[in-house]
Order: C-alpha cells, then structure tokens, then sequence
C-alpha cells in the first residue's frame, strides 16, 4: 500500500479513493466482521465474534483486535447499546455515569465539553474513536455508538500519548449484512423530546449502507428568575456507514459522522463556606440559574473515516484507517457571581457574574496502520501486534469580542468576531509492537513497547517550540486455567507530550509520565452469562499538567508527582435467563505526593518577576486530589416478568469530593484550624428506574430519572470555583417501532 503518498493527498480524495477500491473488491458469502487475532490463546466458551449479550460484552478491540473483554490482561469496562437504549441514554457523559471510578469536571477555564477523571486523573487525550484520537473540546452523543470501552490504566503503549487513568473509546455503528430498521420518539419533563432512526439495508451479498439520525432537547429546573431563561441541550446529528466485501478477506468501511449543538450553556453555581451556594437571603438557590438564552454553545463536528482490513487468514491481518475531522466550536456563557452571601440577581444581558466566550477550531489528520498475526516458534505460542500511527493537528483558539459593550454584553451566534488568537500545529509519529507468548500451557507473557514523537509549533511567545519524543511499556504475566478463569499482572505506563496542554511552557519541562501496575482477576459463572471481575492497582504521575487553559500561564504543572491507589469489582451479565445486572464498585485513595513547581511566565498571579520559580504549599503534599471521590457504586438491573413486559432501575452513588488549586503557592484557605478543609461537593445518590412493553415489531418504555428528586451536584470545577447541580426528577417515555 502507498501510505506515503496519501499522506499528501486531500483527505476527502483520499477518501474517494477507498471508496473506489471497496466498490471493486471481490465479494465473498458471509458477514462476520471481526475474525481477527485474540491477545492469548485461551479461549472463552462465548463465540468470539458473537453479539453482546444484553448488558455483557463479549467483545471489544481495545487491545486493537477483536478480544473477548475476558482475555484482555487489564481492567475493562464496557456499556453496550442495550445498557444504553434501557437506560434512555442521549449523550456519552450520560452512559459513563455507569463506570465507577469516573466523575464529571466541570466546564470553566476553557475547557468546555466532555471532561473526565477517571481513578482520580482527568482524561482530556483519552477519548476516541473507533480506537483513534477524538479529542476536541465538544459534547459528544451516542445515537451513533454501538458500544463504549473504557480501558482503564496506563496505555500509550497501545493508545498512544496518553494520561494514566484510562481511555475511553467509543465504537461506531457499522453497516451490517441485514435489513434492519429501528425509529424512536421520546417525549418527558423539562420539554424533553428526541427522535432517533437506525436504517440498515443490505445491497448486496457483501455490501450495505447504515443510516443513524438523532434530534434532541431538553432543559433543566434550574432557571433565571429575572427573565425565566433556563439551560437548554439543542442536539441534532447524522451519521452514514457504507461497508463492501463484508465478512470477506478484503473488508472497506467509510464513514461519515456530523453532530451539532446549539445549546444554552450551565456553568453551575459558587461555592460558599466550603459547600455548594445555596438559599442565600435575595433567594439565590441551586435552582438560581445565572446565564440567559442569548448564551450560546454551538459546535459542527464533521468527522470522516475510511477503514480498510485485507485478511491474509484467519489470524493474520493487515488494518488500516485513514480519517479526516473538523471541529468548530464558539460559546458564551455567563459564570456566576463570587461567592457571597447575597450575590446579584441575574438578568437578561447583566454584567453579574463574568463572561467566558471563545471560538475554537480544531483540525485533524489521522492515519493508523495495524498488523496482526499468530505463529508458533521454538514450541511458544505467540500473538504478534505491530503498527503504526501519524496525527497532524491544527488548532487555532481566541477569545470573542464583545460586539455593543455599551448596551451591557453583546457576543452574537455566527458573528464570530475574534481577538488574541493562540495557535498550534503538531505532528505526532508513532511505532510500536507487542507480543503475547504462551510460554507454557495456560501461562502467557506480553511484552510491548510504543516509541512517540510530537513536534509542535505555538502562536504564544512562552512556547514558540516543542519537541518531545520517548517510550512506552506494556507487559504483564497472565494465568487462565480453564476458559472461566484469568488472573494477570500487568504493567503499564504513559508518556504524554499533548501538543494543547505545553503552550504555556516557559522553561521546558518533562513530559508527563505515569506507571500503572495492575492486579486482577476474571471469572464467568452461569455458563459464560455473568461476568465478574476485580483490580487492586496503583497509579504514580509525574509533572501533571494543568487543563485550565484560561489560567495557567502561570502554572502549567499541577502536581510534580500524584498517585491513586485503589481497588475495584465489577459484575454483568444474567443471573437467571430473565434477570440482567451491571454493577460496580470502586474505592480510591488518591493522594498529592510532591506539590507543583511552575515558572512564571508573566507577572501577575503569585509572580513577580518573570521567570520566578514558584512551589506550592507543601501542606498539600499528602492531601486528597482534587474531583475524586473515595467510594463511587452503581447498580442497574432489570427484570423480564412476562415475554412482554420488563421492569428495571438502579442507583449511581458517589462519595464527597474536593474542588481546590493545587499550585497554591499560599493554601491557608484550603485549611481550618490545621486540618485541610477545601470546597466540596456532597455526596450523592441518584435513583432511577424504567418500565417496559415490547412487542416484536414495537415496544413503549417508561423511564424515571432521579426518582426522589434529589439536589445532586453532578460535575465540579475542580479548580474550586464552581459546582453544577444535575437535573430534578424526570420522566420519560419513548416508542419505539421495527421494521
């Protein structure tokens, strides 16, 4: 293949190009689409390319062929489509509420849009696509996902640069052998409404085109008491995948993904005497919402993918992907006043409260290239993974002026006007390779090594150039007895020079690293039906950087060394033929182990002078981090009382968590009389349950969203400034109709 040459080639020609060659592959019966290469020998009693079962996954390619989760010699967590449909799910902040360990950071400081810690780590780099990089600051949707995986530890080795907690890598819904069509309509509180259609039509023996459409909106019960403005999610997106030479040993898929949002932005509530501000004197409570709707969030994602695998056999392949995205993204929104008593009421187009209003356009080129075989030699067993990766990024982010600032605060949607923009343009070079060795019956060895580099060019004077460049380590000893049981130890580490997380380096620092080591097990009872499985591991990472792009001039290190340890269970799958359970639980002890050492880049801030050297307060060392709760659980289980009819429900709970700085070079605030004492968000727990009425050809299903309409506090600003409470009670009910 002349993968150097389409490197120089516009992506959509590039794309034409695939397109051309599927259209002329030779077909082949069958429509297995995943016949690849499995990490370890061992083999499950579940077939390995078979459908999920219910809300048990039987596959993934986190380890970047087809395995079954089972074999994966690492924490895996995965919400399959049917967890989601029951769970009336529209966006993917929404499903990963049911991976315990995770939880929400809030949107200010730039950082708009999907945003996770997950074991105590934000994952900003970690998100992706069908296993390639989707990480633009937007809010993503799953009308389009067939499965979310959530790996979870160290894995630049198989990922790439990365952070520590984990990835989470969504999976498309490809086109599929089979007439298939599915429309739904929801209706509920809140002027909730959402329609979504999944049409798949197969056109010939080896070919088929699949349609995914989504409209959604809905607000929230909190509103502006001046002009009854409330926070509004405005969804709508498309997404079509054409396949040719399905199931044959020259498979092509292209897809194309567009989503856009036109929402009115929620950027929560203050803190005030260490907890989330409430029932203040003027009536300024969690229900006080401080923006209007002439805020805005608007993003058009584009994402385009060809993929293309040639089966030399059966356990030896060659897959590419080549993709080009685009994500444009400008928002204003209107954060609340400082935190007293008795802040300032909102009103339409007020000065209370500050602006946060930028535009961002981010672009990218992305060309993967997996080969995948298995051989025997010197009477050893051996699964060899090798490949390569090459991304260019282009991102171009400003702050929008203010169009009338004598008629109060006047930013439009569309009229983008701009100032002071900040540029990067990066390439990112990968290799790596990976072997898993039976070495003796029932014992395998997995050795990998990945080699990045990034060369990256900034607009900001701080960090006119970077250049990094260093390895990443897999390894790990797996024991599977029988086809039901697995016990690893696993290795792991990261190196992440992320082009958008150095712009504001003045001295060059080290790039992040982090080492995850990993003890786990995995069993199947019931005949294969139900998963159970468990991890003790720890995370160390080193020179942390800061993710709040408006403020970190002067602090790009966060921690110079954080590390969480941990231990996690996990059980899914069916206890009876009518009875499906996914559960979790997770306790973290995440700790500051060496505070932050940052150079300033200007004066202002704790500075100076420029170039001063500035610790942080070493009280911090020792202390929790920041939006990571000790203990998070879930449950979600339903029950089939008739053919017809299933009812079901479950609870997601998380435990108190902190909201600080941790560069303060002065922390008193954080601390009363000698004990730490900093911003946090209570604990909670939020109850939802569904009903459902199937037929085969319709089904009518009831879901209640936070049943004891609880005040939780969903996302925090972990920088301490603010809280954003999740929606009251909300009932929902959806039709849904095949043919």
């Amino acid at each position: 293949m002349k993968r150097h040459n389409t490197l120089r080639m516009r992506p959509i020609a590039v794309m034409v190009s695939l397109l051309s060659l599927g259209g002329q592959m030779a077909y082949a019966e069958g429509n297995d689409q995943s016949q690849t290469l499995p990490e370890v020998n061992v083999k499950s009693k579940r077939v390995q390319d078979a459908p999920n079962k219910g809300y048990q996954a039987t596959k993934t390619r986190v380890g970047k062929t087809y395995q079954d989760p089972q074999d994966v010699p690492q924490a895996v967590t995965t919400l399959t489509r049917e967890l989601m449909h029951d769970q009336q799910v529209g966006s993917l902040r929404e499903a990963l509420r049911n991976v315990v360990g995770l939880s929400v950071n809030a949107a200010e400081g730039g950082r708009a849009g999907d945003n996770f810690n997950l074991r105590g780590f934000y994952t900003f780099g970690d998100i992706y696509l069908d296993n390639m990089r989707d990480t633009a600051q937007y809010n993503r949707e799953t009308f389009n996902l067939e499965q979310v995986d959530v790996l979870r530890g160290s894995a630049a080795m198989l990922f790439g640069r990365g952070q520590a907690g984990g990835v989470i890598n969504q999976v498309t819904k490809m086109a599929e052998l089979r007439d298939k069509n599915t429309i739904t309509g929801s209706a509920g509180g809140y002027d909730y409404h959402q329609f979504t259609g999944d049409f798949n039509k197969q056109l010939t023996e080896t070919s088929a085109i699949r349609v995914n459409v989504m409209d959604r909106y809905e607000e929230t019960y909190r509103k502006n008491p001046t002009t009854g403005d409330r926070p509004e999610t405005d969804r709508k997106g498309i997404a079509i995948s054409f396949g040719a030479g399905i199931g044959t040993e020259n498979e092509f898929f292209l897809n194309h993904v567009y989503t856009q949002t036109r929402d009115v932005p929620d950027f929560g509530i203050r803190f005030f005497n260490k907890r989330p501000q409430s029932n203040t004197s003027n009536g300024a409570s969690d229900k006080t919402f401080w923006g209007a709707n002439n805020n805005f969030d608007d993003s058009d994602t584009r994402i385009t993918t060809g993929i293309f695998t040639h089966k030399f056999t059966d356990d030896t392949q060659l897959r590419t992907q080549l993709r080009h995205a685009s994500y444009q993204r400008a928002y204003w929104a209107k954060l609340p006043p400082g935190n007293t008593a008795t802040p300032a009421l909102p009103t339409q187009n007020s000065s209370v409260g500050q602006n946060q209003a930028r535009y961002l356009d981010y672009e990218t080129i992305n060309l993967q290239s997996d080969f995948s075989t298995k051989f025997e030699l010197a009477g050893m067993k051996h699964s060899l993974l090798t490949g390569m990766e090459y991304l260019n990024e282009n991102s171009y982010r400003a702050n929008l002026l203010d169009l009338d600032s004598s008629s109060g605060f006047n930013f439009k949607r569309h009229d983008y006007n701009r100032s002071n923009p900040t540029k990067f343009d990066a390439d990112n070079y990968a290799v790596y390779v990976q072997d898993s060795v039976e070495f003796i019956p029932q014992w395998t060895a997995l050795v990998g090594v990945r080699r990045d580099e990034m060369k990256a060019n900034y607009s900001a004077a701080t960090s006119p150039k970077l250049d990094f460049g260093e390895n990443s380590y897999r390894t790990g000893l797996s024991w599977q007895p029988n086809a039901d049981r697995h016990y690893y130890l696993t290795f792991s580490d990261s190196f992440s020079p992320t082009a958008d997380l150095y712009q504001f380096t003045t001295v060059r620092q080290p790039a992040e690293r982090a080492r995850t080591l990993e003890l786990g097990s995995k069993w199947l009872f019931m005949d294969g039906d139900l998963a159970v499985r468990t991890a003790l591991f720890t995370t160390t990472k080193d020179w942390e950087r800061n993710t709040d792009l408006s403020t970190s001039v002067n602090n790009p290190i966060l921690t110079k060394r954080r590390r969480t340890n941990g231990v996690e269970f996990e059980v899914t799958g069916k206890v009876t033929e009518r009875w499906d359970v996914f559960a979790g639980v997770a306790f973290l002890d995440a700790r500051i182990i060496n505070p932050a050492v940052n150079v300033c880049a200007q004066t202002g801030g704790g500075c100076t002078t420029v170039g001063q050297v500035n610790v942080a307060d070493p009280r911090l060392a020792g202390e929790r981090a920041r939006n990571t709760p000790i203990g998070t659980f879930n449950l979600w289980t339903t029950y089939e009382l008739t053919d017809a009819w299933k009812i079901g429900g479950g609870v997601e709970a998380k435990g108190e968590r902190y909201a600080y700085v941790p560069t303060a070079v002065n922390a008193n605030a954080n601390f009363t009389n000698g004990h730490f004492n900093p911003n946090a968000a209570p604990g909670y727990a939020r109850v939802d349950l569904m009903a459902t009425y199937e037929q085969p050809k319709w089904a009518v299903r009831l879901n209640v969203k936070n049943l004891l309409d609880k005040v939780y506090y969903d996302a925090v600003y972990d920088n301490g400034g603010l809280v954003v409470p999740g929606n009251r009670r909300q009932a929902i009910i959806t039709t849904e109709y095949k043919f």
